[in-house]
């Protein structure tokens, strides 16, 4: 395994990790069970999880799930019910006109297509803008629904996809030297990406712990790649 997966917290009923990029929730046509986040957990705990909800292959962050049946209906439920709350940390291509508002766009999934469509269901994301650059803008992203790729498509449906996305924006990556002014790259070297995958991390995670009512909030932080890609924005992006 080439990424270390972080346990954020675990009791008896539910497990919380910190997902790395790259790598699936569960097995697809491609991938066999050990080689995905669920198998490689299983293998580690020596026991059975349920899965409660997905994050794409290279979105970072957050997720949760199930120690036993109990626990994964009742968790399951919640999400149903819209009372898990979730907040994403999203970079945007291009400046947001607004600092905040809603997206309320129905999003419509049918196979693997997905869009937004008048006959698809309700998709809500509420978002927060944290930071501007020159070329770029750092958000919060709080869906209140959650449907697949809802953050990546409401964006690229107001013109500002993530900075990188290559089904709804652009699959190149992101160097210092489209940054950084006269940027000079070493004889005999070649210049390596600050970041080259898909620029959303789910950053905290609130829901109430099945088996009593306490509400708790897990977080998980940024990766390296995202939180230097910040760092070099803050520094020649502005």
């Amino acid at each position: 395994m080439k990424q270390q997966i972080g346990i954020i917290y675990q009791d008896e009923n539910i497990l919380v990790v910190n997902k790395p990029s790259d790598m699936l929730v569960i097995p697809d046509q491609h991938n066999r069970e050990n080689e995905t986040l669920v198998g490689i957990l299983k293998n580690r705990l020596k026991q059975k999880i349920w899965v409660v909800h997905r994050i794409d292959r290279d979105t970072t962050g957050v997720l949760v799930f199930a120690k036993n049946p109990e626990a994964h209906r009742n968790i399951s439920i919640q999400f149903e019910n819209s009372k898990v709350r979730k907040k994403y940390i999203a970079l945007l291509s291009g400046v947001l006109e607004e600092d905040e508002g809603t997206i309320n766009k129905p999003i419509l999934i049918s196979g693997r297509d997905v869009r937004i469509d008048i006959n698809g269901k309700e998709s809500i994301t509420n978002f927060k803008v944290l930071e501007n650059f020159k070329s770029y803008t750092l958000v919060n992203a709080l869906p209140l629904t959650g449907r697949r790729h809802q953050i990546r498509i409401h964006f690229w449906s107001l013109g500002h996809p993530l900075a990188i996305d290559d089904e709804y924006g652009t699959s190149d990556p992101i160097f210092l030297s489209l940054l950084k002014r006269n940027y000079k790259i070493k004889s005999g070297r070649s210049e390596k990406p600050l970041i080259s995958r898909l620029t959303l991390h789910a950053a905290t995670l609130t829901l109430t712990l099945p088996g009593n009512e306490d509400e708790k909030t897990f977080e998980a932080q940024l990766p390296k790649d995202f939180e230097i890609t910040i760092k070099q924005l803050r520094k020649y992006g502005k």
